[in-house]
């Protein structure tokens, strides 16, 4: 039972040294820990209100991306038409100077055409008259070899000289 009574004296000497620990805890540590706890709430503060600052600007970072790429879309949108349209008017201005290439061509054409048609022409009638030039001069050796018929020939054309 002893263990369960302690003695009074030793109740009185616990209880000094409790109090002088005690004392010197609360004059010397206790500053320092509390000093300690509020300089780690407050460091834990400014990184919390950093970390709200730092989420609401990249908040705005992304609202300003997002900005960003809608323009850029609307750009790229806008070249990509540019460009069609651009490739649409060379396509078409190529196909105008085909046609009128093709068209200048075929008149030219043509024309060459026509002219050898004429020059064919010509030709045929320079060697058909030259061939009744010679049939012509053939038939009168033929009739003016002979002297009866010279004279009969000059009546028959003096007769129908008259005539008409």
């Amino acid at each position: 039972m002893k263990l369960l009574t302690p003695d009074p004296g030793l109740l009185i000497w616990t209880l000094i040294a409790f109090l002088a620990v005690f004392y010197i805890l609360a004059k010397m540590a206790w500053p320092a820990i509390i000093k300690g706890l509020k300089d780690r709430e407050t460091s834990i503060a400014d990184a919390i209100a950093t970390a709200e600052k730092v989420k609401g600007e990249m908040a705005a970072l992304k609202n300003e991306n997002e900005a960003l790429m809608a323009q850029a879309r609307e750009e790229r949108a806008i070249l990509i038409k540019e460009a069609k349209e651009a490739a649409d008017k060379m396509v078409s201005d190529a196909k105008d100077k085909a046609k009128a290439e093709y068209d200048r061509i075929v008149a030219d054409a043509q024309q060459a055409i026509t002219q050898q048609k004429n020059a064919a022409l010509t030709d045929v009638k320079n060697q058909v008259g030259a061939l009744v030039i010679e049939v012509s001069e053939k038939i009168l050796r033929r009739e003016l070899s002979n002297k009866g018929e010279q004279e009969k020939y000059i009546k028959d054309l003096a007769e129908g000289v008259k005539l008409n």
